[in-house]
């Protein structure tokens, strides 16, 4: 057996391990958002700047309100948030990646450019003045972070797309005459399923660190939202107090639930990349 087929299993293990702990942790937050009672994230739930315990695992804040659910409600917020948008952005790479591959020189002249200026604007800056423009909210954000993070994943699905735009089934689709979007959308997009799948996967933890600043810098929500960024901004002024619980359980289980998406997304290109599977 080859070293790179014997590689291939333990790749194929390592993927589905990665994917049970996303799916169990998606799975926790999505209950303890259904089960956890809503009404201890409201003030005076609790003894106010409590400890760590068994009545309160994360502690409460200076309201009295327990860090553990509101914690969990905005893991819940940032995932659903997280999955609409790095949708959205999906797209646009996918729509403006084959375009810029398959409608000839001008158009691909054109996303060229506009993948070149949207690259070289700083992201926070540009994701700050989009949700300024839209109004905060889940629109805000979702419009902010998607059209912020799809340039990368663009230029590889162009990339792929010129490789393959001179197959024989394609030549032949356009000589029966078949149009560019029957051949886009028929043809070439599901040639390219397993890049965007990647693609959506890698972009996910992005999504959530992004919509966390976004948050903690003030614009999207309310402050009455339990958003992790909201958490974090209010948990960091308090840490000099003593009350450190405030932000390091909320930035930990950020982090920790970031890391589990990047490694999943990590694990799913090594199966589906050749270059990497057979390395």
């Amino acid at each position: 057996m080859t070293v790179s087929a014997a590689r291939r299993p333990r790749g194929r293990r390592d993927l589905l391990v990665s994917l049970a702990v996303v799916v169990v942790v998606v799975a926790c937050v999505v209950a303890g958002g259904l089960l956890l009672d809503p009404a201890q994230i409201r003030p005076n739930a609790g003894p106010p700047s409590s400890p760590p315990g068994l009545r309160h695992l994360f502690g409460t804040d200076h309201l009295g309100r327990d860090m553990f659910t509101r914690t969990v409600h905005g893991l819940g917020l940032s995932l659903a948030i997280g999955v609409l948008t790095a949708a959205v952005g999906t797209v646009i790479s996918a729509v403006l990646g084959v375009c810029a591959a398959l409608f000839g020189r001008w158009v691909d002249g054109l996303i060229s450019w506009i993948i070149d200026l949207a690259i070289g604007i700083p992201h926070l800056i540009f994701m700050i003045l989009l949700a300024f423009v839209v109004g905060g909210g889940v629109p805000g954000i979702v419009l902010g972070i998607a059209l912020t993070h799809w340039m990368s994943l663009a230029l590889l699905v162009r990339a792929d797309v010129r490789q393959i735009r001179g197959a024989e089934f394609l030549l032949v689709s356009r000589g029966l005459g078949r149009s560019p979007l029957f051949i886009a959308w028929r043809q070439v997009t599901p040639l390219i399923l397993p890049q965007l799948l990647v693609g959506f996967v890698l972009m996910f933890p992005h999504v959530i660190l992004h919509e966390a600043a976004l948050t903690f810098l003030g614009f999207g929500f309310s402050p009455q939202t339990p958003a992790i960024g909201i958490l974090l901004s209010e948990g960091m002024p308090h840490i000099s107090s003593g009350m450190w619980w405030l932000a390091v359980f909320p930035g930990v289980t950020l982090l920790l639930v970031v890391l589990a998406v990047a490694r999943l997304g990590d694990r799913i290109r090594t199966v589906l990349d050749p270059a990497t599977a057979h390395a």
